[in-house]
């Protein structure tokens, strides 16, 4: 049995709005992300929003061709081919992370509050990993609770 790990990703405001409508249920990245289905991903929404705003389980993961993606996910991606195909361009290989069971925080965690858990705090450009014993994990747990 493993034990469910902690990720923290930055979106941009309208991807986060969307998977936690529960319209977009895969996150593309052009790199694959080392991620377990069943792990818990939070989503940091870059600025001006600049704040943890919710989070969701790890589905099934896919690397593919782009096209492939788009043909498999394109109708539950959040984007227009246009977009999906751009936002690809140039990769020969792509990562679809499945999002399930999306759960908003209703009193986001702003950046000023994560940095006050943890001082040298920076959003990740990738993604980074939160483990149990952090101020940080301990923080957005305890928000998304209350």
């Amino acid at each position: 049995m493993t034990t469910q790990e902690h990720l923290l990703i930055s979106l941009e405001n309208r991807h986060a709005a969307n998977i936690l409508a529960g319209t977009k249920h895969v996150e593309l990245r052009r790199r694959k992300m080392h991620v377990n289905e069943g792990d818990l991903v939070w989503f940091y929404v870059k600025k001006p929003v600049a704040a943890v705003v919710g989070c969701a389980v790890v589905g099934k993961c896919t690397v593919d061709e782009p096209a492939a993606l788009w043909k498999q996910f394109g109708s539950v991606s959040g984007l227009v081919r246009s977009e999906f195909m751009g936002y690809l361009d140039g990769a020969t290989q792509a990562f679809a992370m499945g999002v399930q069971d999306p759960r908003p925080i209703k009193r986001p965690v702003s950046l000023a509050d994560l940095r006050g858990a943890l001082p040298d705090f920076h959003p990740p450009q990738f993604y980074c990993r939160l483990n149990a014993a952090t101020a940080l994990r301990r923080l957005l747990t305890s928000r998304s609770k209350s």
